[in-house]
Parts: C-alpha cells; sequence; structure tokens
C-alpha cells in the first residue's frame, strides 16, 4: 500500500510531519517514487500552472473565469496530485442539487485526451439517475474533469484522486449525496474501463453530446450511488418488492397463527383447570 498525504500548499508540511494520509493500490511499475504524491487542494496560486496543463493536454481554450472558480471557490472540490511540487494530477468536482440536474449544455473537449472539463449544466437524461422521492431532497457530485499526466498514468494516482472525493462525499456532513455522477464520450475506452472497474455503471446515452472542432460526438453518463442512493426502480424492482413483502407477510402469518394457536391452548388449559376438570 503507497502512502500519500493530503496538505495545503502555504502550509505544507515537512516529509516527516503527515497531517492526512490516503492508501492506494499501485500494482503497476511505478514511473515516479509514488511515496512522495502528495495531495492538496487548488489556491489561487496554481491558476497559471492549471492553465497551462489545460491547454497543453487538449485544445480548448477555457475561459479565465472556470481556472479562478477551480483555484478559489469553495463551490469546488478541486484536488491536485502533486510530485516533485509540480501537479501530475487533478480531480475537479461538484456538489449540487438533484433538482438542478435539468439543463442542457454542450461542451467542447479533446479527442485525444482522458482529461476533459465540463462548464456547467447536465443534459436531460440525467435526470432519471435518482428515484423522484429521494431526488426531491437529495444532492448529487458532478465530476467535472479527471485527468493524470501522460507521463505519470497506470500509477494509481487517478484512483487515488476519485478515492479522495469518495471519502469526502461519504462523511456525514455530506449524507445527502446520494449519488456521483459524470460524463465520457462513447470512445473514451480508457476512461469508461477505469469508471467500470471503480463500480460506476453506465446510466444513458448522449447522442451528438460533445461538440469536438465542429463535429457532434457522442457520450455517455456514468453514476455510482453512495450513502444509501439507489436508482430510479424499474418494473421488476416493484415486482421484486412486492415478493418479498409477501414472503415477509406469509412468515408473519404463519408466526401469528402459531402465537393464536399458543393462546387457545393456554385459554382451554386455564378453563379446564377452573372447573377442575383436570385434576
Amino acid at each position: 500500500m503507497a502512502q500519500f498525504t493530503l496538505y495545503n500548499k502555504h502550509n505544507a508540511p515537512p516529509n516527516n510531519d503527515i497531517i492526512t494520509r490516503v492508501d492506494c493500490d499501485c500494482e503497476h511499475v511505478p514511473l515516479c517514487s509514488v511515496n512522495d504524491v502528495q495531495l492538496r487542494f487548488l489556491v489561487p496560486d496554481d491558476l497559471t500552472e492549471v492553465r497551462t496543463l489545460c491547454q497543453e493536454w487538449f485544445p480548448i481554450d477555457y475561459p479565465l473565469s472556470w481556472y479562478e472558480d477551480i483555484t478559489s471557490s469553495s463551490r469546488f472540490f478541486a484536488l491536485a496530485a502533486v510530485y516533485n511540487l509540480a501537479i501530475i494530477g487533478l480531480i475537479v468536482a461538484e456538489i449540487k442539487p438533484y433538482r438542478n440536474v435539468n439543463k442542457e449544455v454542450i461542451a467542447n473537449i479533446s479527442d485525444s485526451d482522458e482529461f476533459y472539463t465540463r462548464l456547467s449544466g447536465f443534459p436531460m437524461q440525467d435526470k432519471g439517475i435518482l428515484p423522484d422521492s429521494m431526488g426531491r431532497t437529495a444532492d448529487v457530485g458532478y465530476i467535472l474533469s479527471l485527468g493524470v499526466h501522460r507521463s505519470h498514468r497506470r500509477n494509481g494516482i487517478g484512483s487515488l484522486l476519485l478515492d479522495a472525493l469518495m471519502n469526502h462525499l461519504t462523511t456525514v456532513e455530506r449524507h445527502a449525496v446520494k449519488a456521483i455522477f459524470l460524463h465520457t464520450l462513447t470512445t473514451n475506452q480508457p476512461a469508461i474501463f477505469f469508471y467500470e472497474k471503480r463500480r460506476f455503471t453506465l446510466h444513458s446515452f448522449l447522442p451528438y453530446y460533445y461538440n469536438i472542432r465542429g463535429k457532434g460526438k457522442d457520450g455517455f453518463t456514468y453514476v455510482t450511488y453512495i450513502n444509501g442512493g439507489h436508482p430510479p426502480w424499474t418494473l421488476l424492482d416493484h415486482f421484486k418488492h412486492y415478493a418479498s413483502k409477501l414472503r415477509h407477510t406469509g412468515s408473519l402469518c404463519v408466526w401469528m397463527a402459531s402465537r393464536v394457536q399458543q393462546m387457545v391452548r393456554w385459554f382451554y388449559h386455564k378453563l379446564l383447570t377452573r372447573f377442575n376438570v383436570i385434576e
């Protein structure tokens, strides 16, 4: 098990003064010393570095305001994996009320990179992630970006970042968060394999969801459930539920009949005893 450090850039502890450790299995031959990989939240000073990385990783020039938001706003969970003082991985997520998952926005991303950014909004298909009864009060986590520098991939860093988000959203304070979801290209097989391995399941198909270099590209929505969340029930789920209720009711009826029979026997015995029928 490799150990990683979570620290604040402006108050970084020495190597022998660990604040928080996050364990992660790294089965591949490391391209860097994973013991030296540290996790910390983005700060405004990271804006230039993060923007440079994004411009290197894909050819989309995102507005400066977006970088300002993810490096300064507490509304985002923006976590960086740092090695030798350089950011080599990044995850950006946002928590929103499920009732707000109803806006249609098309995003531009790079077809060749697994790291991409969603600016805002969700397609109508994502409205079916949670049951209506649960969705009225629930929150959901949305992963805008998850990426690792090419030279440091396949070292468990992506899993490390995702684990940090999962741990953050499964605390008592975040119990209202019932699902985590994301969007990806249908052709992004490495990302699909990664998320399916992490127990994300395919929720919906999004035809022509992305606009990449002027061409429409299909997307997928992937989702995983936490804190007691679950997808809307299908007809089969309802059938299984009521079948279970019937089995439980049947067992309850047998138990009640047995208790009634015992009570009748007890009353009959007491009655016979009172009238001296039984000596």
